[in-house]
């Protein structure tokens, strides 16, 4: 099942799932997500994620075959009191130990039973998510594994623990089905670790490029707040790219970028639309030098550990006016 939420992680969901042909199927926030991907011809079983959030909800889920989990006392009374055209497919969520979403784990019989007894309801399968499978050396996920297991195994139901980290690093998760997320992108899952050890390539190259060249003096101010101030004589890039963009407003001096297909630093507060870069070991560069702000040669975890935060959320905080151009 390949998570292909917040819009394919930033990357175009639709493109996602017209690209990941091997997939048996895909994971989704929501009905309106579904939809699209329904409406746009994809065929293969798509769960939501997250259930329905409210009993018109049912409808089209039923109609276009979508699968639900299901993970409170509210959904299951939902379904109890309806009448469907068609019996849809749900997956009972456990909670083994994130406090999220979920029923808690010794409660899996009875809403078993109380799903199999509703003509409404086609195939019931079983699914938890894991809090810490990002560390192998935590013993939650193996906790996680065994709370499931201890309740739901001896069922002979379909099941789905493993996402990105449970993956690569917990073999017992790997169970019916499993459901890679971050690490389609080409992200790492794992602390510590990084992508490449893992054999992840990046899917998506965040580009722009200079649209004009400064020669600063030492002492000149640049940027808002004029909070660098120039060392020394220095070249200073401007590209066309910002938190309008996507790229983070927070993203502090001397975060790396590519010019030219070379190591170049981020100075001054990030704009709107523009960020300056120093370019001074490149006299000769020019307005049009092609600028890689992550991606092929520049990981996006080293990018976002900058900013202190993890490239799932550089990836999905990225603006509708960005072009994706498939390359």
């Amino acid at each position: 099942m390949a998570i292909i939420k917040s819009n394919g992680y930033g990357h175009g969901m639709l493109w996602a799932a017209q690209s990941l042909v091997e997939a048996d199927g895909f994971g989704v926030e929501g009905v309106e997500q579904a939809l699209t991907l329904r409406e746009a011809g994809i065929t293969k079983p798509i769960t939501l994620l997250e259930g329905f959030f409210e009993p018109a909800e049912l409808a089209p889920i039923a109609k276009h075959k979508l699968w639900s989990a299901i993970h409170n006392e509210e959904q299951l009374r939902i379904l109890e009191g309806a009448r469907l055209d068609q019996p849809i497919s749900v997956w009972i969520k456990l909670d083994t130990g994130m406090h999220r979403l979920g029923f808690a784990a010794d409660k899996f019989a009875a809403v078993r039973e109380r799903l199999k007894a509703l003509p409404g309801i086609a195939e019931v399968r079983a699914m938890t998510h894991f809090s810490c499978s990002d560390d192998p050396k935590s013993p939650s996920t193996v906790a996680q594994i065994q709370r499931f297991d201890a309740q739901v195994k001896s069922s002979g139901m379909e099941t789905s623990l493993a996402n990105s980290a449970g993956i690569l690093s917990f073999p017992a998760s790997h169970q019916a089905w499993v459901r890679p997320g971050i690490m389609l992108y080409g992200g790492a899952p794992l602390i510590g670790s990084p992508a490449v050890a893992a054999n992840l390539k990046p899917v998506m190259t965040l580009q722009s490029a200079l649209i004009s060249i400064k020669h600063c003096k030492k002492g000149d101010r640049i940027g808002y707040g004029e909070d660098y101030i120039c060392p020394d004589d220095m070249i200073i890039g401007v590209a066309a790219l910002g938190y309008g963009d996507g790229y983070p407003r927070r993203m502090p001096v001397g975060s790396p970028v590519l010019v030219n297909g070379k190591r170049a630093v981020v100075v001054g507060r990030v704009s709107m639309d523009m960020l300056t870069i120093d370019v001074s070991s490149q006299p000769d560069v020019k307005v049009g030098a092609p600028v890689v702000f992550w991606g092929e040669g520049l990981p996006a975890d080293d990018v976002a550990a900058r900013a202190g935060t993890i490239s799932y959320e550089l990836f999905c905080q990225l603006t509708a006016r960005v072009p994706r151009v498939t390359v």
